[in-house]
């Protein structure tokens, strides 16, 4: 009975599975995530639809010459057990492979399709997405591969260059402008000066932009920081950014990446938030929704201290897995009892 119920409690471990996306790295970080939680046993297709089969996704078919089922095609038999999408230009491939393959591949599509929710057996959005439904599910952060057994691992192993830090560390995780977020030149002084009373405090940094960071940002974050003890990423060599959510004190983010402000807060660590000028309804709804978990919290316009909190590290990959297997095995025990 109690090696039943450990077999059961994952059934999809080992399951084959396909996923698709159109290469973009968020996208790609997010179905690994949820992929590695459920144990599958997975190979990603990268899919890059051209004219008018691009304007078509997601509600359009795939372009016919892609002959999806047949032996030349990248999607043909054996079906996998699992396909995981993401992204509008994957959800044709998905639905093809949906009719192709029949009820015996088991389709998950993470963000919402925006072609309804019989596009797949199960739709994951973020719980600041507006889209529910009987098969959708929701949690307050996206899915990601920064597990607590990952995170312990790289503790494990600290890079000599941030083990020569002193305490506190503060990871600074920089995003940049986007169409909700504008970064004026008085947003980049106000996180500069916040930075400073940090540096005034005795933190040491680990500096990461991103590929939005825009110059005046990273010059601002890099004058505020000067005088103490640093790591500032250049873009230079391996990205540091696991190393420094893992073996950070505290983490500094900025506010216009729902997968950066996700990350950090699975680290188990204090996180703060800066908000830059503008917002939208969706970011309002997802930063409310994180700061009820009690993980995050805004960036103070100065330190007078360091402040000091615990919650539960926030694994959206982990808690998406579990709802899936649970849908999962409740459809292969109704199918196995129509059956008998």
């Amino acid at each position: 009975m109690n090696a039943n119920a450990q077999i059961d409690s994952h059934p999809l471990k080992g399951a084959s599975a396909w996923i698709i996306t159109d290469g973009k790295a968020g996208m790609i970080v997010q179905t690994r995530g949820v992929a590695d939680a459920l144990g599958l046993d997975y190979v990603e297709k990268t899919v890059s639809p051209t004219g008018i089969w691009r304007i078509l996704a997601p509600w359009g078919p795939v372009n016919p010459k892609e002959r999806i089922g047949h032996p030349d095609s990248d999607f043909h038999e054996p079906w996998p057990d699992v396909v995981i999408a993401t992204g509008r230009a994957s959800i044709p491939y998905l639905r093809a492979i949906r009719r192709k393959a029949g009820p015996r591949t088991y389709t998950i599509v993470l963000q919402d399709p925006k072609s309804g929710e019989n596009t797949a057996d199960i739709i994951w959005v973020p719980a600041h997405d507006r889209r529910r439904g009987t098969n959708v599910i929701t949690t307050p952060t996206a899915p990601h591969s920064f597990t607590q057994s990952r995170l312990n691992e790289l503790r494990q192993q600290v890079p000599p260059e941030i083990a020569a830090l002193p305490s506190p560390r503060i990871a600074v995780v920089l995003g940049g402008k986007n169409g909700v977020y504008k970064f004026t030149e008085a947003d980049d002084d106000r996180l500069a000066a916040s930075l400073a009373s940090l540096a005034d405090l005795g933190a040491s940094f680990m500096i990461t932009p991103s590929r939005r960071s825009h110059q005046r940002l990273v010059a601002a974050a890099d004058k505020a920081t000067q005088n103490a003890p640093r790591i500032l990423w250049t873009g230079d060599g391996e990205n540091p950014y696991a190393d420094f959510l893992a073996n950070a004190d505290a983490l500094v983010v900025t506010a216009d990446s729902v997968n950066m402000c996700g990350e950090a807060c699975a680290t188990g660590r204090p996180v703060y938030i800066f908000k830059p000028s503008g917002g939208s309804p969706k970011f309002n709804r997802f930063h409310e929704a994180l700061a009820a978990t009690g993980a995050p919290r805004p960036l103070p316009e100065r330190f007078a201290k360091i402040e000091t909190w615990d919650y539960q590290p926030l694994d959206g990959a982990q808690a998406i897995a579990a709802e899936i297997e649970q849908r999962y095995a409740r459809r292969k025990h109704m199918l196995s009892g129509l059956c008998r």
